[in-house]
């Protein structure tokens, strides 16, 4: 009984415990170690990170696992504990990709900048573009403001005058020549950019603009993994000009009639007549012209009013023309990804779904995208896999204006806007819309017209792969053999209503567009990793490659449909205008390379590599180029002598090689036929549709690849036990053989040819600081900063000289020796001329109200040679870019700024230079009165006496480009629905700008930029 007693009171005092362990980002620990201090009990998650465990009420669990810090945590009665453990893996220990394998960051000895796409779930990224905006020191991301979204990017600015300056793309270790908006954002692991030549010589002739490393999820172990991302949003414009309202359209065109005539009217000639002076009748006011009738109606004839414009005038009905081109836009983003690992498998599958509306009506993007991650362990020495994406992508809605997109991807709406006067009609009569709103050849077309008969089909399909298979071999080899087939499916058929006033001339127009593209590389991989008496450790990566290309485009127009058009493109025959085209492209390549990455002690470490590449686009003479590199780096934090408490970390790096830009068209290099047609008439008179035959190009069998040869010196540091840590990159680049299309004379009968020629040296400078401000149990401040500067100058061109031996510029181009690529040249304006500078005015045929030009060799006329000068750059003078994160307890916070600094932009509507004002409305900008006069904004219709020139301002700008908030649920609660995670978010892009010289638009774009709010919500069972 006794015994029993104390049996009895031990259970009494007893309890039991459960609870889960996971990681930072909330994916269990499968295995984690549960431990009673200073006890004998113990047990261990199962695959969910769930464990059991029977203890004291009041005694201490110790959680632990490998890679990880240990916790202790009082029981104090508690009847659940969840554990998130930490990792206690350096980040220098941390894997990276550098191109055809992996290294750790220790050991890395070129310029590589990384980016977890994990830590920006928070601001929901709706394109690779949104990852990498503002997170990567020495790479510029461009804006798009469609609904697609996206951007250019450049690394290390510009080093090319006519070639590509975009980086190579690799998507899971394969060179990828897709689009990025097919790559779904949700799919993305983390983003590796190689910079300097020696990370990215591994690529050679594809590398001078750097490379893009994409690396897509793959499954963890644990059960399998379910999770939804779904977030709606609005695009909203955030930036806008407002043209004139009803009233202020009358007033601002008489201003216009009189600053036309300036000098050349009569008193009030173009006033309201019931605001005339009391010296002033309308009798008067009316024998100007000799007018007669009502006297309003006659105002509004002076000032260029058309007849519908004054009937509706007079019956008080405008249009805000603005509610008819801009709208809130509807986003939407889905995605549902399953993943796991198995004992011999591992599998991520995700299938997505986006559409979005950007603010003009009618300018809308929809895709699917679907990634099939799969990798299997045959055996203890082979593995297989795949890694497959498909996406469809539909543009066919027509957006407003023209129906279609310029040059920049923007739908062709905006010069609409200013086009249109607010007194014309939107419908006619019965009800249609109205083909011209104030029935003038020049005052406009209603933007929402062309949509109305235009039928349109807009689709393209991709299909991108990388099979591979990977043998362990004895002694630490490895190869693997990676299969990466692309192709590509595009087809738009487009049909213009004869329905349409134009249109209609032409009996209807169609067209048919059929592209397919097919692409394939194989990539032999043999890599050999062995490390000798735990000091001596080899990494060497030896690669064989070929490529090829092919393409096949066909295109057919008709017009001039009989008896009707109603099938439109389905019925493209019945046209009796037809034209066919096509255009077929083939190319391949080849390369070999070797690398050799080497370490001795974890303290030195070398890279050495050399690649040869082959590519049928160039001359016959040099299909082929060799590219080399080499670094060594030093990690002088662990040298015995070095003995700073503030130092944590520190490794200096030096690389220099050399890298290829292929980036031109497929034929340049050789002379082709090209045939055309035209009437030739035989003896009786009669007409004959015949074909020409002629030579279109020069060909230049020594054409060869543009060169960049570049060197970079890199400090990597950490101090105060992590508090900050960061990285210092100086680089300088040459790159000579420019891929130049020359100008011929036309003597020689072609007008140019692509040769190799010249030089451009570009230099820079970046800094990326990460440091922790704040970090305590339940809440932490993280703070990162990115800045970089770039310089380039042309050190020559053709090598032409004058005279005196010195090298001609190229003034066709705008290219100048010794100057920047981007530097402005111009006339340099001074103000503008103001009343009692009549006389001066009138020596360059100009008067008060119009711009004055810097007359550099004051002999009264300009001529760009002597007159013209420098006037700052187009591109920034540096960047900088700023994000802070905030986490409590279950709430995240963050927000980011970037900076565009130092680069000036033309701004020519301060010139007030429109065509057709008497015609038109327009954008609420100052202008030049004698009332009020100004030295900034000329004159209404100034003249520039047939100089040609620009305005220039300073862009320099600071975006608040987003801030986001998220709540993630308590785990306790969510378990008991059998959920695992679940988060809620709200961010908001492009929330404002400052841009304290610049007030025109966005000074990133010179346009209408969406703001985007987003609602989201991630779900994960």
């Amino acid at each position: 009984m006794f015994l029993l007693c104390l049996h009895w009171a031990a259970w009494a005092q007893s309890a039991k415990v459960t609870g889960k362990i996971t990681e930072e980002n909330g994916d269990p620990i499968p295995g984690a170690t549960v431990l009673l201090k200073g006890g004998n009990s113990g047990t261990s998650a199962d695959i969910d990170g769930n464990y059991e465990i029977e203890v004291p009420k009041e005694g201490t669990l110790i959680f632990s696992f490998i890679g990880y810090e240990s916790q202790e945590i009082s029981i104090s009665n508690q009847s659940i504990i969840n554990v998130t453990l930490v990792s206690n893996v350096s980040d220098l220990e941390e894997v990276v990709v550098i191109g055809y394998g992996t290294a750790t960051k220790r050991d890395i000895t070129g310029a590589v900048s990384s980016v977890v796409a994990d830590k920006l779930e928070n601001e929901n990224p709706n394109s690779v573009q949104d990852i990498l905006r503002g997170n990567v020191a020495g790479l510029n991301v461009g804006l798009s403001t469609t609904a697609k979204g996206g951007g250019s990017l450049q690394v290390r600015g510009r080093t090319s005058l006519n070639a590509g300056t975009s980086p190579l793309l690799v998507l899971d270790g394969a060179i990828y020549y897709g689009e990025l908006a097919d790559i779904n954002p949700n799919d993305i692991q983390s983003m590796e950019v190689l910079k300097d030549a020696s990370s990215a010589a591994v690529y050679g002739a594809k590398a001078a603009n750097g490379v893009i490393m994409i690396t897509t999820k793959k499954g963890k172990k644990g059960k399998p993994r379910i999770k939804i991302n779904s977030n709606v949003g609005v695009a909203s414009i955030a930036a806008e000009e407002k043209v004139y309202g009803p009233q202020a359209f009358l007033d601002w065109r008489t201003d216009v009639f009189e600053s036309a005539n300036a000098g050349g009217f009569d008193p009030y000639e173009f006033s309201n007549p019931s605001t005339l002076p009391p010296d002033i009748s309308v009798e008067e006011w009316m024998a100007y012209d000799g007018s007669t009738g009502d006297p309003e109606t006659v105002w509004l004839q002076r000032i260029g009013l058309q007849p519908i414009e004054i009937a509706n005038y007079k019956e008080g009905k405008s249009v805000d023309w603005y509610n008819k081109l801009f709208q809130k836009g509807l986003r939407q983003d889905y995605t549902v990804s399953m993943s796991g690992q198995g004992d011999d498998i591992t599998y991520y599958w995700s299938l997505g779904y986006l559409n979005n509306e950007g603010v003009v009506i009618g300018d809308e993007f929809e895709t699917i995208r679907s990634r099939l991650n799969l990798e299997a362990t045959i055996t203890n020495f082979l593995t297989v896999g795949m890694n497959t994406q498909f996406a469809y992508q539909d543009q066919s809605s027509a957006p407003a204006g023209t129906g279609s997109y310029n040059d920049n991807g923007i739908p062709d709406g905006l010069g609409y806007y200013t086009d249109l006067s607010p007194w014309g009609s939107e419908y006619n009569e019965d009800g249609s819309l109205r083909f011209r709103p104030n029935e003038e050849q020049s005052g406009g077309r209603h933007p929402l017209y062309a949509r109305e008969y235009i039928d349109r089909l807009d689709k393209n399909f991709t299909l991108n792969s990388t099979l591979y298979a990977s043998i362990e071999l004895p002694f630490g080899f490895n190869f693997r053999t990676n299969f990466t087939p692309r192709f590509t499916y595009y087809e738009r058929y487009n049909h213009q209503s004869s329905e349409h006033e134009d249109w209609g001339r032409e009996g209807g127009l169609a067209s048919r567009r059929q592209m397919k593209t097919h692409y394939w590389q194989i990539d032999n991989i043999l890599t050999w990793k062995k490390t000798f008496n735990d000091i001596h450790d080899f990494n060497a990566t030896f690669l064989a490659n070929a490529e090829k290309y092919q393409s096949w485009d066909n295109t057919m127009n008709n017009e001039g449909f009989q008896p009707h058009d109603r099938l439109g493109y389905h019925k493209i025959d019945s046209g009796i205008l037809p034209t066919i085209s096509s255009n077929d492209e083939y190319s391949t390549g080849d390369a070999l390379m070797g690398r050799l990455l080497y370490t001795y002690d974890n303290k030195y470490s070398t890279t050495l590599s050399v690649r040869r590449d082959g590519y049928s686009a160039f001359g016959q003479s040099n299909p082929r180029a060799t590219f080399y590199s080499a670094a060594v780096a030093w990690t002088f934090s662990d040298e015995n002598f070095v003995n700073l408490n503030w130092l944590d970390y520190g490794k200096l790096r030096l690389s220099y090689g050399s890298n290829g830009n292929r980036d031109i068209g497929r034929y340049v290099a050789l002379s082709d036929l090209n045939t055309g047609k035209y009437f030739y008439q035989n003896q009786s008179g009669e007409l004959y549709l015949v074909n020409q035959l002629y030579v279109n190009r020069m060909s230049n069998p020594n054409l060869k690849w543009e060169r960049t040869n570049s060197i970079n010196l890199g400090l990597d540091f950490s101090l105060f036990n992590g508090v900050i840590d960061g990285t210092l990159e100086m680089y300088k680049m040459y790159t000579q053989d420019l891929l130049v299309e020359r100008s011929l004379p036309d003597i020689v009968g072609f007008n140019w040819v692509y040769s190799n020629l010249g030089q451009v040296d570009n230099k820079g400078f970046e800094l990326s600081l990460s440091s922790t401000n704040i970090q305590r149990e339940n809440f932490s401040w993280r703070t990162h900063a990115n800045f970089q500067l770039n310089r380039n100058e042309i050190v020559s061109l053709y090598g032409d000289t004058d005279e005196e031996g010195n090298e001609l510029d190229d003034y066709e181009n705008g290219w100048f020796i010794g100057q920047a690529i981007d530097r402005n040249w111009n006339y340099k304006t001074d103000g503008i001329w103001q009343l009692g500078e009549e006389d001066q005015a009138e020596e360059y045929n100009l008067q008060p109200g119009d711009y004055r030009l810097i007359d550099v060799n004051q002999d009264g006329q300009f001529t760009e040679i002597d007159d013209k000068q420098f006037l700052g750059y187009s591109e920034p003078r540096f960047r900088w870019s700023l994000r802070n994160e905030f986490k409590y307890k279950n709430f995240d916070l963050s927000f980011m700024f970037y900076s565009y600094w130092g680069h000036d932009g033309s701004f020519n509507n301060l010139k007030n230079r429109a065509s057709f004002l008497d015609r038109r409305n327009s954008y609420v900008t100052p202008y030049w009165t004698e009332e009020n006069p100004n030295n900034e904004w000329a004159r209404l219709a100034s003249d520039d006496a047939g100089v040609p020139f620009d305005v220039y301002r300073k862009r320099s700008f600071i975006r608040f480009e987003n801030i986001s908030f998220a709540y993630t649920m308590p785990k306790a609660l969510v378990e008991k629905a059998k959920i695992e995670n679940v988060r809620f978010y709200f961010n908001v892009r492009n929330i404002g700008y400052y841009a304290p010289q610049w007030d025109w638009f966005d000074p990133e774009n010179s346009g209408v930029t969406p703001r985007y709010m987003t609602l989201g919500v991630d779900l994960t069972l």
